[in-house]
């Protein structure tokens, strides 16, 4: 298994954010999956224009890194997403990359990947934050398999609680394990499914405006 992670932190590898996504990716490391981690500290992923090209054409205009970055997450096998609470959402560098991704949701571009979830804060509250991201792997294909957060300001020291760290290497062997056995969730399949319908049905509405998508359903989807 070949997993990306996504670590949307301005503190890129030092900061707290990388180093909980690093234990969930030692967890799926012990069950042999490869790992690679990108960081978006601001500037390489632009925010999107509301161009609509790449809903018309298939590809987006804007030179920077999102191209590279997605084709890396086509190319593997599970995304493992990462970023810090802030204002109680994800972080500026993380939600570009997210409103980048308009006509990969809409084709439900990264579709049979497994993911998963990371969220560090200083005081709290992550848990929305943890189901907003794995929402959004979800419309874009992927399964979520879960999240692991930690509240930074109830830690002392530079090292994470024990229990702590178990969860989150657990997470990152279950996201090998999950994509192994192709495991699924019930709750999610049926999620899952009315978001494909609601994407072919609006392929189907904007045929006209936006080509590329809809002859992407057509070729790819059915």
């Amino acid at each position: 298994m070949k997993i990306i992670s996504l670590v949307g932190s301005p503190h890129g590898a030092k900061g707290s954010t990388a180093r909980l996504t690093r234990i969930v990716l030692d967890g799926a490391e012990k069950e042999g999956a490869a790992t690679e981690t990108l960081y978006l500290k601001g500037g390489s992923v632009q925010p999107c224009r509301g161009c609509d090209t790449c809903h018309k054409k298939g590809l987006c205009p804007q030179k920077d890194e999102f191209k590279s970055i997605q084709q890396k997450i086509i190319e593997a096998d599970g995304l493992v997403l990462g970023s810090p609470n802030y204002i109680f959402s994800v972080s500026a560098q993380l939600k570009a990359f997210m409103d980048r991704c308009s006509s990969i949701i809409h084709c439900l571009g990264f579709e049979g990947k497994y993911g998963a979830s990371v969220v560090t804060s200083g005081g709290g509250d992550e848990e929305p934050i943890a189901d907003y991201m794995n929402h959004f792997l979800m419309i874009t294909g992927i399964r979520p398999v879960g999240a692991v957060w930690a509240t930074m300001g109830n830690i002392t020291g530079n090292t994470f609680p024990e229990d702590l760290t178990c969860s989150a290497f657990e997470l990152g062997r279950e996201l090998v394990l999950s994509w192994r056995n192709k495991k699924t969730n019930p709750e999610i399949e049926e999620k899952m499914a009315a978001f494909r319908q609601r994407m072919q049905d609006l392929m189907k509405w904007r045929k006209d405006e936006w080509p590329f998508e809809h002859e992407y359903w057509q070729k790819h989807r059915g």
